[in-house]
């Protein structure tokens, strides 16, 4: 079987689409729709069911882990000083930008909108919804434990990023439970890569149950997905990044892109922030003049919090879901896709498709069964490579920008080399004598 992995997941997982809608709409032809139903449901679509307990299987250890571990790299609690709470501020304002993108395409584009993917019906939500206050205090668990075997995923995530601050503030005493969180997320992480290698045997039983259900024309919005995703991560990268730098900071925006344009191609190859991390230092000290003091503690934290792309995804494929199962959704509702938007893309995993983990918990928000997310998911995930690859791209060019901002800001920035023209050698780096050396 080593021919098998020695192929890329993505490309196992989109050759497993192509054969799901060709061996549904065969069977379809071949022995009738009612029939190809029945033999679909009896003996293929339990894969696809099964892999999609796998996936919600993960998700609160998921959560738990990974949030707790993400806090926990804050490292010294004295980061969260000046240095600290400027690159908070700067990713989480980043953040609520996207947020507002991802919401504002997705009900501009609608591309769920007469698209209907599930064999299951849509639960309409209640007209009596919570009040704002009423869903924001059910954040606050009674009970952690209750919470954790429950699912209630707002409320995991709360405790979790309270016992990753406490564990900081503990200091040397909170260490080894820091530790343990490090480990367990590695842990969850090597069970996340074990699952997804379940991914194309899934993505073909859902696929053909779709096909076979609801035909060939069920797969006719994904292209609207699609360029609604890249529109809306564009739309951000010029408004918010290109904003930033070239209003606030008033530096040139063409000199910030070509300074990181490696660091951007590193990122839409591998679509992983954790894996582009050194060429975006590289990139950020070499080309742009951020002091590595800065660059150091800013870019390693963004690759683990900043997921301004995710946040955006996230809304835009949660707003897919309404649209395309047919739920009526209210302002807390939005309030409500916003906020676990943009909370539970952190400390995600750094490897492609982690997204579609946390898409479950954003769909929570409006009560979205697990039938309905299995048949996103299974309709998703053969082309998440593809707006994965964008989203880690627009990441990456958030991270470095808010390197730019902070170092500005702290008077850590060598103007000179970040103005130095394309056409001409940089000017050689000056650093002060207690910068970090290389390596």
């Amino acid at each position: 079987m080593g021919w098998w992995f020695n192929i890329a997941l993505w490309k196992r997982v989109l050759g497993a689409l192509v054969l799901g809608i060709a061996f549904g709409a065969l069977l379809t032809q071949l022995i009738g729709s009612d029939n190809a139903t029945r033999i679909i449901e009896n003996y293929v679509h339990p894969v696809g069911d099964l892999f999609i307990r796998l996936i919600r299987m993960l998700i609160i250890p998921l959560i738990l882990t990974t949030l707790v571990a993400g806090v926990y790299a804050l490292g010294d609690p004295k980061r969260l000083g000046p240095i600290g709470g400027k690159t908070l501020l700067l990713y989480f304002g980043t953040t609520f930008f996207a947020n507002i993108i991802g919401i504002i395409f997705g009900l501009l584009f609608r591309p769920g909108a007469g698209a209907d993917l599930g064999g299951a019906d849509a639960v309409p939500v209640s007209t009596e919804a919570e009040s704002l206050s009423s869903r924001l205090l059910a954040i606050v668990p009674d009970n952690p434990v209750a919470a954790l075997a429950d699912g209630d995923v707002l409320a995991v995530i709360f405790f979790a990023v309270l016992i990753g601050i406490g564990i900081l503030l503990a200091g040397k005493a909170g260490k080894p439970v820091g530790d343990l969180f490090n480990s367990a997320s590695d842990v969850v992480l090597k069970v996340t890569h074990m699952v997804m290698e379940v991914a194309p045997f899934g993505v073909f039983a859902l696929v053909a149950y779709t096909t076979v259900t609801q035909g060939l024309e069920a797969f006719a919005s994904i292209g609207l997905l699609v360029l609604t995703v890249y529109l809306g991560l564009f739309t951000h990268a010029i408004l918010v990044y290109g904003g930033l730098i070239r209003f606030v900071l008033g530096l040139p925006i063409l000199n910030f892109l070509r300074g990181i344009v490696d660091a951007q191609a590193v990122a839409y190859s591998t679509a992983s922030s954790s894996a582009t991390l050194p060429v975006t230092i590289t990139n950020v000290v070499d080309n742009l003049g951020v002091k590595r003091s800065v660059a150091g503690s800013v870019l390693p934290l963004g690759a683990t919090i900043n997921m301004d792309g995710t946040a955006l995804y996230l809304g835009i494929l949660a707003l897919f879901t309404a649209q395309a199962f047919g739920y009526d959704l209210t302002l807390t509702h939005y309030f409500m896709i916003a906020f676990t938007a943009a909370i539970a893309p952190i400390g995600a995993a750094g490897i492609p498709s982690a997204g579609l983990f946390l898409l479950a918990i954003v769909l929570s928000t409006f009560n979205v069964p697990p039938e309905q997310i299995a048949i996103i998911v299974g309709f998703i995930l053969p082309v998440d490579r593809i707006m994965d690859m964008a989203r880690t791209t627009l990441n990456v060019t958030g991270d470095a920008a808010v390197a730019v901002a902070v170092a500005k800001w702290e008077g850590e920035l060598d103007e000179d080399r970040f103005h130095a023209p394309a056409d001409q050698p940089l000017p050689p780096r000056q650093e002060s004598a207690d910068s970090p050396s290389d390596g």
